[in-house]
């Protein structure tokens, strides 16, 4: 008898531990597709979203030629806020021009000055590599034109991808004497058309006008030592279908604040606040999580999520406010509640089966 019970027990092992090779073995093709395609949407996200035209409205370009030569301080757009430029200089010599552009991150390696498509093709040497600070790159670029956009591609550290980025010196920014004629108040002809013409806007910016980007955005300071705690916070925006669970986590992290967000869904892959992105930490298919800076406390803050709930991923525009008089202790979360609640069903199933043991033993 109890070798038939334990041939049967081997019998069943060996059909687990078939399915369990067939079915893991297709989920992890299935996991590594679906990484894959995320992968290629956030990297897409972070091509397109946010990018911006630059310059204004009328601008004439100016060329080495017209400039004295020295060296001046210039400000520099950047049609991305992901490469965006904190600091820059201008040389001009013999009507040649370069620059000194220095971005406020380590993200990329490598600037090309043309399309991402052709510095991928063209000759390592002719990459230009940037120099690290410690919080900063400088990349020491030539410059075909002031007052005009020109092509500068960027290739990324963390993705190993070339991205399409334009830059536009602003030639009005240079000293009096550099020019040799002086330049219109570009922000008044702007200011111009949008106030004297109906489609202005349209005019300035073919869909639309926007502004530049913002700068990027810090989390508020918490007089709390550094932990885990709770706050109440309400999503607004959208169709008003989305939710995000409330009470949710705080974690104070060197004095700032920080909020882990649950979704009411599991198709937004990532988040938007200021000029970067947030991804999704949740990896099981379960609802959107993600980690976010809390920048404003008890008044409306502005964030973009990214939802592939209808197909085709869109973006969607959301306010958070998190309320400061509801922190609390984190065990007013619901989740964890539910991790006391499952604690407590399993240790109940635990002792009412060591009880049943003994209980059967005795009879016996």
């Amino acid at each position: 008898m109890k070798k038939r019970l334990w041939r049967r027990m081997g019998l069943l092992s060996a059909v687990f531990m078939l399915l369990f090779t067939l079915i893991g073995g297709h989920a992890v093709t299935v996991l590594t597709q679906t990484k894959t395609d995320y992968t290629d949407r956030i990297a897409q996200a972070e091509r397109s979203i946010r990018e911006r035209k630059v310059g204004k409205y009328g601008m004439v370009p100016i060329y080495g030629r017209d400039i004295a030569d020295g060296t001046y301080p210039v400000a520099v757009e950047s049609t991305s806020v992901f490469f965006r430029i904190v600091e820059a200089e201008l040389t001009v010599s013999g009507g040649e021009m370069t620059a000194s552009i220095t971005i406020g991150s380590r993200s990329y390696l490598y600037v090309y000055m043309d399309t991402a498509q052709q510095a991928g093709s063209a000759p390592e040497g002719d990459w230009i590599p940037g120099d690290e600070g410690e919080r900063f790159t400088v990349f020491t670029i030539p410059v075909p034109v002031l007052n005009a956009p020109f092509e500068c591609a960027a290739f990324s550290k963390n993705r190993q991808v070339w991205y399409d980025r334009q830059l536009l010196i602003d030639a009005s920014d240079l000293p009096e004497g550099a020019l040799a004629f002086e330049l219109p108040d570009y922000d008044l002809v702007e200011k111009a058309v949008i106030d004297f013409e109906p489609d202005g806007e349209a005019l300035l910016d073919g869909d639309e006008a926007e502004e530049a980007g913002p700068a990027p955005l810090e989390p508020v300071s918490l007089p709390r030592s550094d932990g885990e705690y709770s706050i109440e916070v309400n999503l607004a925006g959208g169709s008003g279908r989305a939710s995000v669970s409330s009470p949710t986590l705080l974690i104070v992290r060197e004095g700032k604040a920080y909020a882990r967000l649950l979704w009411s869904s599991p198709y937004y892959d990532y988040m938007v606040i200021g000029d970067t992105v947030y991804e999704n930490l949740t990896t099981d298919g379960g609802n959107s999580t993600f980690e976010i800076p809390i920048t404003d406390m008890d008044d409306p803050m502005e964030v973009i999520a990214d939802t592939t709930a209808m197909g085709e991923p869109i973006e969607i525009e959301y306010t958070l406010t998190f309320y400061s008089e509801s922190l609390g202790d984190k065990s007013r979360i619901p989740q964890e509640a539910a991790k006391k609640v499952l604690a407590i069903s399993l240790a109940i199933i635990v002792v009412g089966a060591i009880l049943n043991h003994f209980i059967k033993r005795r009879r016996r």
